[in-house]
């Protein structure tokens, strides 16, 4: 008499592939991110160092925008994986095209402004890279709100300093693009022809991408760990922005707004960082 032998079940080690997996995938978002991120930075050098106006700082204008919302794509996905970064990106672009596109037809949140020509490509009468923006210093600014609040981090309390911390980076850029033509206000404000409802716009809208990001890429429980890539992205961009204003396009006064806005909650986060 012959027996059949038992058939044993084949297990299958999914959380060793799991891991082989994510490691790949750090791997390589490290080295797109640090590609993107010498990209960024050569275009903010030359940016100043070009007539104001010309086709070159428009170009120049597309690089820094693809470059710095590439690096903080690259983080996400190697901080929090590909589906989770996809999800969030495309969310927050779709999401903003919609207010920008409703800021220029309405005048709401941000007050009566319009888009020139002068960006290209366009979605919906909003320059595609537009949107990118709204991504490439907003997650940023969350983790860095994170880091700053310590023990203090909760997600109402990230999601207003982080709305606070991305709009700041606006007393930067709003007076720049101006300037350059890319789009016009209908009334003249007080800060470099930006009016007051800009600024309120931005916190506004910046406090429903930080819910996004909130739920699409919940941060670390604990504040020490906020992603230090990420933090850099924020602390890089205001330490460059003030210099290239105060030496380069010589304009003191967003210098200072600027750098005000951006440098204490950067150097905070930085500094708890570092300690943790």
């Amino acid at each position: 008499m012959t027996t059949e032998p038992t058939s044993r079940p084949v297990l299958v080690n999914t959380r060793g592939n799991s891991f082989r997996t994510r490691s790949r995938e750090r791997g390589w978002t490290r080295g797109v991110a640090a590609g993107a991120s010498v990209v960024t930075v050569a275009g903010m050098i030359a940016t100043p160092l070009l007539p104001q106006g010309g086709t070159a700082r428009k170009v120049l204008s597309t690089v820094v925008v693809v470059g710095s919302f590439t690096t903080t794509t690259a983080n996400a996905v190697r901080r929090w994986g590909g589906r989770r970064a996809g999800v969030a990106g495309v969310a927050t672009v779709i999401g903003t095209t919609v207010v920008e596109r409703v800021g220029t037809a309405t005048g709401f949140p941000f007050g009566r402004y319009e888009y020139t020509t002068a960006l290209r490509p366009q979605v919906a009468h909003v320059p595609a890279i537009v949107p990118l923006a709204w991504f490439a210093i907003g997650l940023p600014a969350r983790e860095t709100a994170h880091a700053a609040l310590g023990r203090r981090s909760t997600p109402t309390t990230r999601i207003v300093l982080g709305s606070a911390a991305l709009t700041a980076w606006d007393l930067f850029l709003d007076p720049q693009m101006v300037g350059e033509g890319y789009w016009k206000w209908a009334k003249r404000g007080v800060y470099r022809g930006i009016p007051f409802t800009n600024y309120l716009g931005w916190f506004v809208t910046g406090l429903a991408v930080m819910a996004l990001l909130e739920a699409a890429l919940p941060p670390s429980d604990e504040p020490g760990d906020a992603d230090g890539a990420l933090v850099g992205e924020y602390a890089f961009m205001g330490v460059m922005e003030t210099i290239g204003f105060a030496r380069y396009f010589r304009d003191p006064v967003v210098a200072i707004f600027g750098g005000l806005g951006m440098l204490p909650v950067a150097a905070t986060a930085a500094r708890r960082k570092l300690r943790a």
